[in-house]
Parts: structure tokens; C-alpha cells; sequence
């Protein structure tokens, strides 16, 4: 998501490497021509959601579905740095298509959905209508906060049942720029009430993260924590893990609060020195998939955590921000390469290949995904801003 100036101090400088910047502009260019093709695959009203390699078969989806923010963040991040105006037309169009969902109240993921997407588009372009458009998103996404739990609603469940995910974490960007906007402290003071129960239940001692906490609507109890992505109740999902890095990372930006930049660095601890984090930083589907070192790898993981770690190291003492810049560098540096970067008019008109989607119910596994796309720009920008600094 959008990083605002001037909210956090940025303590430590890095130094960029020419060889990666060199990687990134060709990845970029590469990705341009990329997301053209991906457009011819789309019919009006459709938003990528994945290709199937094996059967040669595109799977689109609604503006409804959760991801539906990534493809025009995308373009629009495209744009900002190739200055292709083919992408800025097609952004123009699929942002239309997208609109109404502001007034979704039926989804938690209104931040992906339209901060990702109108988000981008104010920060390049800004104007009265994006503006409104994200207010009424922020104030349809706070109609899911219940005071008496202290978390914004993640799935529609039966009455009795309150659940949240972690993945919700990445969703109160909007809010905190609701609040700067508008003037309405609610909004903030939600992000931060979620924030705070999140680190309270979803957290085990090690610093990993249940994905799924079901409370009590009556009376704000736990009543289960468990998985529905991650391979056991007990395991540590590996988007998971990132989704929470990415999102305490931002809390620490937006309030300068010190226990969600320690809640950060704890995650990042728990990630990095993982033992069944991977050499090259990908992360497998889950830290503790049956079949490792045979499991497969979620590149989408791994883009977030780039993302999120190029943000972190910016606030971190020196050591840690210097393992988080390299970190990232390195993850980087291996999505860049054939295994993962997908040749030019392949993959569907994805940037990246292998991501998993959700392994246990059989859908999206080691496929491209928007998301995966997504953060793997947002990072590789994030690495250039190093460079010009």
C-alpha cells in the first residue's frame, strides 16, 4: 500500500546495489508489456484473478472479489514508473467498473479492494470524486467494527460467530487516511482498537500469528483459534505471518506508537530466523507444510515480506534494518529470476508464477496471483526510493 511522507522518521540509509536497480527497470518494462496482455484477457466488468499454466486457462472475477484492487493498483504503479499511457487508459476503465464496491459493507477487505486501487489513483492524480469515493469506503468498512470484540468483523459467519483474520491487518490503511482527511477520529481510533485486540489474540508467544480468531459477538470471548488457509490450526501460514509484518509495520508509521514497531520486529524475528525459512528467502506455503523442503513456495509471501521489510528497516535500530534491506534485496533479486519472473507474453500477462492461494481447499495453488504482483511493484518502487535519496 501507499507509504505517506513525513509520518515516521526514516533513521538508517542504505545503499542500493546497480546491478538490482539495473533488474528492476527491466522488470518494470517487462511488466508493462506484461499487463497489456493481461488486459486483452479480461471482458467488461472482469478482474484478473489467476491462470491456470497447465490447461492455458484465464480465471477472472468481479469487482466483489477481494483481490479486485490489485490489478488497477498495479497498472497504476506501472504507469507512475514506465509513463505508459496504454496503462492509464485501461486503469481509467477497470477503476470505473470498480466504484460501487465503496459502498460494500459485506467485506473487511475494503483497503485491498480500494485503497489499493483508488488509493493509488488519488496519490498520482488527486480529486474530489477519488476522495469521496475512499471516505465511503472507509465508512462502510467501519460498519464491521463491534466495540464490545474491538475488531472489525473478517467473514460473515452465523450469528453466534465473530470472526476475524489476520489478513484484516491490511485493511486499516484506509482508515488512518480517512482520519487525516476528514478530521474524524473514529476511524483511527477503530485501526487502533483492532490493532490492539489483534496483538492480544491472534499472537502466540513465539510472535507467529493464528490466521482465524472466532469470538463471541455477545460477549467478546474467544471461542476458537484455527486456520482456514494455513495447513493445521497450530501452524504458522506464511501469508499470514507477512500480512501481519505489513500491517504492524504501517500501524508504527501511522501512530508512532512503540509496540507495534516492536510487534513488527517480532514478526520479522520470527520469519527470518525461521529454520524452515528457505536460503533465498521465498517462503514456503506454511513454516510447517508436511512436506517441506518439498512444499511449495508462495511467492506472494514473499513479496509482501519484501515490501513490508523495506518499510521496517527504515524505523529499526541499524543491525536489524540492515538484514531487512538485504533481505529484501535478495527476495528481490530471486523473484527476478526465470524461476519465478514468468517470459514475456506467458503466465497469462502475470508478472510472477508460483503463489499459493489457499492449499487446503484446492484452489489457486502454484499459480500467478494479482497480489503476488501487486507487492512485488510496490517493493521493487520502495527499493528504488533507496537510490534517490
Amino acid at each position: 500500500m501507499i507509504s505517506l511522507p513525513g509520518i515516521a522518521q526514516q533513521k538508517n540509509k542504505f545503499t542500493t546495489q546497480p546491478a538490482v536497480l539495473a533488474i528492476i527497470k527491466k522488470n518494470l518494462a517487462d511488466a508493462d508489456a506484461q499487463y497489456k496482455v493481461l488486459a486483452t484477457k479480461l471482458k467488461p466488468g472482469e478482474f484478473p484473478k489467476t491462470y491456470h499454466p497447465e490447461t492455458d486457462k484465464q480465471e477472472n472475477s468481479n469487482s466483489g472479489w477481494w483481490c479486485s484492487g490489485f490489478y488497477p493498483g498495479t497498472l497504476l504503479d506501472l504507469y507512475q514508473e514506465t509513463h505508459d499511457k496504454a496503462l492509464l487508459t485501461e486503469a481509467d476503465r477497470i477503476l470505473a467498473v470498480l466504484a460501487k464496491e465503496q459502498y460494500n459493507t459485506h467485506t473487511h477487505d475494503l483497503g485491498f479492494m480500494m485503497y489499493c486501487s483508488f488509493g493509488t489513483a488519488n496519490r498520482l492524480n488527486p480529486s474530489a470524486e477519488y476522495k469521496q469515493i475512499l471516505l465511503n469506503s472507509a465508512k462502510s468498512l467501519s460498519t464491521r467494527f463491534n466495540p464490545k470484540i474491538g475488531a472489525i468483523k473478517s467473514w460473515d459467519a452465523k450469528p453466534s460467530d465473530f470472526v476475524v483474520i489476520i489478513d484484516n491487518m491490511m485493511n486499516l490503511e484506509l482508515l488512518f487516511w480517512a482520519t487525516k482527511v476528514s478530521g474524524d477520529s473514529s476511524y483511527y481510533k477503530i485501526a487502533v482498537t483492532h490493532a490492539n485486540t489483534t496483538i492480544k489474540n491472534h499472537y502466540r508467544a513465539d510472535h507467529s500469528s493464528y490466521h482465524v480468531i472466532n469470538y463471541n459477538p455477545e460477549t467478546g470471548a474467544v471461542q476458537e483459534k484455527k486456520t482456514a488457509q494455513g495447513f493445521a490450526n497450530e501452524s504458522a501460514w506464511a501469508r499470514g505471518q507477512v500480512w501481519g509484518l505489513y500491517g504492524f509495520t504501517v500501524m508504527y508509521r501511522e501512530t508512532k506508537d512503540k509496540k507495534y514497531l516492536d510487534q513488527a520486529n517480532n514478526i520479522a524475528e520470527f520469519v527470518l530466523n525461521n529454520p524452515n525459512l528457505p536460503a533465498d528467502k521465498i517462503p514456503y506455503w506454511d513454516f510447517n507444510a508436511a512436506n517441506i523442503p518439498n512444499a511449495l513456495r508462495d511467492a506472494s509471501a514473499a513479496s509482501i515480506m519484501a515490501s513490508a521489510l523495506l518499510e521496517l528497516c527504515k524505523y529499526t535500530n541499524k543491525a536489524d534494518g540492515a538484514r531487512y534491506f538485504n533481505t529484501a534485496q535478495s527476495i528481490i533479486k530471486t523473484l527476478s529470476s526465470p524461476q519465478y519472473k514468468a517470459e514475456a507474453g506467458t503466465n497469462g500477462g502475470f508478472i510472477l508464477k508460483h503463489s499459493v492461494g489457499h492449499f487446503p481447499a484446492g484452489t489457486e495453488i502454484d499459480v500467478p496471483l494479482t497480489y503476488a504482483d501487486y507487492y512485488f511493484v510496490e517493493a521493487m518502487k520502495r527499493y528504488k526510493a533507496f537510490a534517490i535519496k
